[in-house]
C-alpha cells in the first residue's frame, strides 16, 4: 500500500551537500586524468576499502538535522494517528550504489532518520526529483540545480561551502531565512529595479501595494512550511520553527510584501526590510540553518558565518544571463564543480 505523503515536507539533498566528500571526489578526478580506462574500477575498489570511514558533515547537515528533529513532536500532534512523518528527507546521489555505501553508513553513524535514497550513477537528476515528490532539492552541483530549476519541479538551491560555525548551530529549533524578490516572489520586481532603478520600483510597489505579488520559486515551499508550522505545538518559551524574510525591500515596498504573505496564508515570524543595508549582520544574529538568496553578492557576504544557498534563475528569465556572468566571476570562492556533471560515479 502506497504511503500518503501529501502533508509531509519532502526535502531531497545530494550526498555532497550532506557530507564532505571532497577527498574521494578529488581522488576520482585524479584517476580519470591519470588512468581514464581503469579509473572507474579503481575508484570502486578505493571506496570499498573506505566505506566504513567516518565522514565529516557538509553545509546541509544542520538544516537536515533540524528538519528531522521536527518529527520528534509527532506524538504531541492531534493527528498523530496518521502514520506519516512531518518531514521526509531523501538522499539523491549521482554515485553508483556500491560507491554510495560510505554515505549510507555515515547516515546511520550520525543517527539520521533517513530511509529513502537513490543512487543513479550519473543519470540526470530532475526526473528522479519529480518521482520522489520533492518540495526542496539541495545540491552542490550547479548544473543539477539548473536542470531542476528549469524543470519547475520544486524549490532548488546550490549549497555553499560549510562555514566554520556549522557544528555549533542549534538543531533543536529550525530557523530558515528567505530573500524576497526572485525567491519567494517572482522576478518582476528584481527586473524592474535592474532595468529602471530603485525609484521606478518603489513607484510601482506603492501603486500596487494592495495587489499580491506573483509567486516565485520558493512560494509553495514557504506555504507548505508555514502549514507545517501551524501543526506544531506553539509555546511562548520555544517555537519549533522560526521563519524570517530578509529582503532589501523597504518603505514603500514593504507593505506589498506583507500583504502578499497574508494573502498566501503565511505569517512569517520575522521580517527585515533592510533597504540596501548589508544582510549579514541580521543573519548572524538570527543564525539560520540556511539562507536562500538569488544574489551571489549576498551569498558571498554571509557564507563565512551561516549556511547559504544560491537560488538559480530559470534559464528563460532575463536575469539568468546576468547571473551567469556574475556567478562565473565568483566560481573560485564557491563549491560549484562543472566537472562533476560529466563523471558517472563521482558526483555524490
Amino acid at each position: 500500500m502506497a504511503i500518503d505523503l501529501t502533508n509531509t515536507l519532502i526535502v531531497a539533498i545530494s550526498a555532497t551537500a550532506l557530507f564532505d566528500l571532497s577527498e574521494s571526489e578529488n581522488h576520482l578526478l585524479q584517476l580519470l586524468k591519470q588512468r581514464p580506462v581503469s579509473a572507474v574500477k579503481e575508484f570502486r575498489d578505493y571506496m570499498a576499502e573506505r566505506e566504513d570511514d567516518a565522514l565529516t558533515i557538509g553545509a546541509g547537515y544542520p538544516l537536515i538535522k533540524a528538519l528531522l528533529n521536527l518529527n520528534n513532536y509527532y506524538p504531541e500532534l492531534e493527528d498523530s494517528n496518521i502514520n506519516t512523518p512531518l518531514v521526509e528527507v531523501v538522499i539523491i546521489s549521482k554515485s553508483s550504489p556500491d560507491t554510495g555505501v560510505q554515505v549510507l553508513n555515515a547516515i546511520r553513524e550520525h543517527g539520521l532518520n533517513i530511509s529513502r535514497s537513490a543512487f543513479i550513477s550519473g543519470s540526470p537528476v530532475a526526473p528522479y526529483i519529480a518521482d520522489f515528490k520533492v518540495d526542496l532539492f539541495l545540491t552542490t552541483n550547479r548544473e543539477d540545480a539548473q536542470q531542476v530549476t528549469d524543470s519547475n519541479i520544486c524549490a532548488c538551491a546550490i549549497l555553499d561551502a560549510t562555514p566554520v560555525n556549522t557544528y555549533t548551530l542549534d538543531t533543536e529549533q529550525l530557523r530558515i531565512a528567505f530573500d524576497g524578490d526572485a525567491v519567494l516572489f517572482d522576478d518582476s520586481g528584481e527586473l524592474l529595479y535592474k532595468q529602471k532603478g530603485l525609484r521606478a520600483f518603489h513607484e510601482r510597489e506603492a501603486r500596487m501595494r494592495d495587489l499580491p505579488i506573483e509567486k516565485g520559486p520558493y512560494a509553495e515551499l514557504l506555504i507548505k512550511l508555514s502549514a507545517l508550522q501551524e501543526r506544531l505545538p506553539a509555546r511562548v518559551e520555544h517555537c519549533p520553527i522560526k521563519i524570517a524574510l530578509v529582503t532589501a525591500r523597504n518603505s514603500p515596498a514593504d507593505l506589498r510584501a506583507i500583504k502578499t504573505l497574508r494573502q498566501w496564508g503565511v505569517d512569517v515570524d520575522m521580517a527585515f526590510f533592510l533597504g540596501g543595508l548589508e544582510k549579514t549582520a541580521v543573519l548572524k544574529t538570527f543564525a539560520p540553518h540556511i539562507f536562500f538568496d538569488d544574489s551571489i553578492q549576498h551569498i558571498n557576504a554571509a557564507r563565512d558565518f551561516i549556511p547559504t544557498a544560491l537560488v538559480p534563475y530559470h534559464s528563460t528569465s532575463l536575469l539568468h544571463t546576468n547571473s551567469l556572468l556574475t556567478t562565473d566571476e565568483a566560481v573560485s570562492s564557491l563549491t560549484f564543480s562543472p566537472t562533476k556533471q560529466t563523471v558517472l560515479t563521482a558526483s555524490r
